[in-house]
């Protein structure tokens, strides 16, 4: 399978690429994304051969339905990152919290948020090429809070590969920013940043495009690559859970093959629910996804107003901190999905140049037959939060957003699955303010917490507070580049 740009072809790049060659360079021409010209089929036909087959079974079929340039031997290393998980035969367990609702746990592996099932086989798959191609490259990350731990996790001592990983101070939780800072492996550098993740990933890809930074990288031998979700190298295992939670239903008899079913994904840049977005473009019998946000809602507004507008906005920090972002990536691509290559580029060039850009009633009618959106406040969060204690279920603010979509969103009385991206530890401080207990830091509210609900804390999460802090770096915005050369 080829890969294609979402703003069409400068004359200057390849008109398509080969799925190695779009992960390890992911900037494409006019600023744009890669994404694949065709998608496969997940119809019937492949759900009932992969019914009853593990984890890592349907992730190797999917990645082989893609037609991806990578050899058996490499995806295989690559998936085997999946028996690292809590339990390396259900990598991604889902809970029912309701009679129609279910929780896809995706938080289970080394760094407990989502990203470790994208970012785990990725990095094994970027670090392979790089070797096998005896080449050399700085991957740079931006996080809200989960993908620089998780980018960090994969990379840590890789052959051939140097990561820089920017995050906003003082905009993550204490638990995402020891998992970054206290990491100790020689190939990599994490940089704070003064500003908020908008600030970090807008520099991520303007050094990504520059090529003034990519000739300064030259001179020392080095090629660039990213790991954030501009990547398809991330989106693509990011398809995976979401069949094979519909698949989960099927086994447990919830559904029958064909039924559809409700997706509720709490979003922030949007990579979440483009993976449902193309698994439900390919056949996944899937009725609409319901996108979930915190106060920063301009996903809401878009989806609700078909306006996406930067103007008069002010980012908040909020308790659901992964998801305080307000220029979302991905939308890109179901952009060019929905409207093609010549509208995307008109659309993404309005936002860069006016702050805004507006789908006319047809195109906004497009986006609403597959998506719905709600947004919830920290408050409600909260309270979510506590009633579900009640339940004898534990979630995290970011799946607590969720829960308001399930309940408001839905036309029909479907089964419904929220995607949980977080474990509560990463955000345990408003985890013990949602119980009622005032603390000081989070090493005092991962214990009240445990105390409070017999959850017990990861020996991973607990470890985090012994560890050195190795990452002391915190730059203007303006200074990333130096710093990032001076690391190399």
């Amino acid at each position: 399978m080829r890969f294609v740009e979402t703003r069409g072809n400068d004359g200057t790049k390849p008109l398509s690429v080969t799925f190695s060659e779009a992960i390890l360079n992911p900037s494409a021409s006019f600023g744009g994304l890669y994404v694949p010209e065709t998608l496969p089929a997940f119809d019937e036909n492949f759900l009932n051969a992969y019914l009853r087959s593990d984890y890592k079974t349907l992730a190797k079929a999917v990645l082989r339905r893609f037609e991806i340039d990578i050899d058996e031997a490499t995806i295989d290393a690559a998936l085997a990152r999946y028996d690292r998980f809590d339990d390396p035969n259900d990598p991604v367990p889902l809970a029912r919290i309701e009679e129609d609702c279910y929780v896809c746990e995706l938080y289970h592996g080394p760094t407990r948020a989502f990203k470790d099932m994208a970012l785990q086989p990725f990095g094994h798959i970027l670090s392979a090429l790089a070797k096998r191609r005896d080449e050399h490259y700085l991957i740079m990350a931006a996080t809200s809070g989960d993908t620089g731990p998780a980018t960090l996790e994969t990379f840590k001592n890789a052959s051939n590969v140097k990561v820089t990983c920017l995050y906003p101070d003082g905009g993550t939780s204490d638990v995402q920013r020891l998992q970054m800072v206290t990491e100790d492996a020689l190939n990599l550098k994490v940089i704070g940043v003064k500003g908020n993740f908008d600030d970090t990933q807008s520099t991520l890809k303007s050094l990504l495009s520059s090529e003034s930074f990519k000739v300064k990288l030259d001179e020392k031998g080095i090629k660039l690559s990213a790991a954030n979700s501009v990547n398809f190298g991330r989106i693509i295992f990011q398809i995976v859970y979401h069949i094979h939670s519909y698949l989960e239903l099927v086994r447990r008899e919830v559904i029958g093959m064909g039924d559809p079913v409700y997706l509720t994904v709490p979003s922030g840049n949007f990579g979440n629910a483009l993976g449902a977005y193309y698994a439900k473009k390919a056949g996944l019998p899937v009725e609409k996804i319901l996108i979930a946000s915190n106060i920063n809602n301009i996903l809401t507004d878009w989806i609700e107003t078909g306006v996406y507008d930067l103007n008069g906005r002010t980012l908040i920090q909020t308790e659901s901190p992964a998801m305080d972002i307000l220029k979302s990536s991905n939308i890109e691509r179901v952009l060019y999905d929905l409207f093609g290559a010549e509208r995307t580029k008109a659309l993404m060039e309005s936002l860069a140049n006016e702050n805004r850009f507006a789908l006319q009633s047809d195109e906004l009618q497009a986006l609403q037959e597959v998506f719905s959106a709600s947004y919830s406040d920290d408050a409600l969060c909260e309270n979510t939060i506590a009633e579900y204690v009640e339940k004898g279920y534990l979630m995290d603010p970011h799946t607590a957003t969720c829960i308001k979509a399930y309940r408001t969103l839905r036309e029909n009385s479907l089964p419904t699955v929220i995607y949980s991206t977080a474990e509560w530890t990463k955000f345990s401080p408003t985890v013990a303010k949602a119980l009622g207990e005032k603390v000081e830091g989070d090493l005092e509210a991962l214990m009240v917490v445990e105390k409070k609900t017999g959850v017990r804390v990861p020996e991973m999460i607990r470890a985090l507070f012994n560890k050195p802090i190795v990452h002391t770096t915190v730059v203007e915005k303006e200074d990333i580049e130096k710093e990032m050369l001076s690391f190399l």
